[in-house]
């Protein structure tokens, strides 16, 4: 009988008995970070706004998963030509940053500046024909590619890109937000 009683005393507790009888709040899911093979990347081209010898697009994160992601900060932006052209785009610290969390089918998006190459010396820019930009979502190591032609600068140094942080919702071309 004694053995019986250690055998049933450890067969309920391998089994949890003790849970089943206390009530627990199912845990929150937390999002995970959106992966860049979970987004579509695209540019907003319309008619971007201009000023002060720059251009600005909207430069949108959609989410294509399945499940809910977030995206916070800033992604990283390069002018491609076949290789990264100049220096990678300034983050412009100007804005407040936003943790957005992205259902599946929703957007959010930040702002692309990409300055007139013709302010900078010849010399010091190296002036190029960009065929598009590679973007890195937030905290992410693979790159997505968008197809733009632009003029950018070969040489690095030259601050001819800069970036804001992600930004809820879809970004309208020419609103600067």
């Amino acid at each position: 009988m004694k053995k019986l009683l250690v055998v049933l005393v450890v067969a309920l507790v391998g089994c949890g008995g003790s849970e089943a009888t206390t009530p627990k709040r199912a845990p929150t899911a937390v999002a995970r970070s959106c992966t860049t093979s979970g987004l579509a990347v695209w540019l907003g081209v319309g008619e971007g706004g201009a000023a002060a010898g720059s251009t600005y697009y909207p430069l949108e994160f959609t989410n294509t998963s399945n499940h809910r992601c977030r995206l916070f900060g800033f992604p990283g932006v390069s002018a491609v030509a076949g290789r990264q052209l100049g220096s990678p785009a300034e983050r412009n610290r100007a804005h407040p940053t936003y943790r957005v969390s992205l259902q599946p089918g929703a957007t959010a998006h930040t702002i692309v500046q990409i300055v007139d190459v013709a302010n900078f010396p010849a010399a010091k820019c190296k002036p190029a024909g960009a065929s598009g930009l590679r973007v890195y979502p937030p905290g992410q190591f693979a790159a997505a590619e968008i197809p733009f032609s632009f003029r950018a600068c070969s040489a690095k140094g030259p601050v001819f890109l800069s970036v804001e942080p992600i930004r809820p919702g879809v970004g309208i071309p020419g609103s600067g937000g």
